[in-house]
């Protein structure tokens, strides 16, 4: 018989989204924020108007929400395994079509010290990066476009 799949539950004061709305840094940092912290790291993905030295005019981000929440529930529960002082872990990232300066994730750790928040925060982005069945179409200057290998095809393509 097959062992039934065990989903991770976050924890009530961590946060976690994936939406087509924008992001605020401020309401990310909010979310992160505790009295109990002496550092709250933030790492921002935003769209830049090139991919080596090919001009970009915009993103389209697409998710599998579902299996993707799955993975940022997971992160957050490594990184407490990791980092036990950690008190809030924030993660959300955005889908759709995005325009040049617009944020594309948001990532923050709140932590009493900050070494384990920077480090935390680095483990969280590069893990998504890597697991979070998120893609990403680039849309060129020429009107042409192509999907980026991303994560873990990274290494193997």
């Amino acid at each position: 018989m097959k062992t039934p799949c065990l989903l991770t539950k976050p924890k009530a004061e961590d946060s976690f989204g994936i939406t087509l709305a924008p992001l605020f840094l401020e309401e990310i940092y909010t979310k992160a924020d505790d009295p109990a912290n002496g550092a709250v790291v933030v790492m921002s993905g935003m769209v830049r108007n090139q991919t080596d030295g090919k001009a970009v005019v915009a993103l389209e981000y697409q998710a599998y929400e579902p299996m993707a929440l799955q993975v940022f529930y997971q992160i957050a529960a490594d990184i407490r395994s990791q980092w036990p002082d950690v008190n809030r872990v924030v993660i959300y990232h955005r889908i759709g079509r995005l325009k040049i300066g617009e944020i594309s994730v948001l990532v923050a750790v709140g932590c009493p010290h900050r070494s384990e928040a920077f480090a935390a925060c680095q483990y969280a982005i590069d893990t998504l990066k890597h697991n979070a069945p998120i893609w990403k179409k680039e849309h060129w200057q020429d009107g042409s476009s192509s999907w980026v290998s991303i994560g873990a095809c990274e290494q193997e393509c």
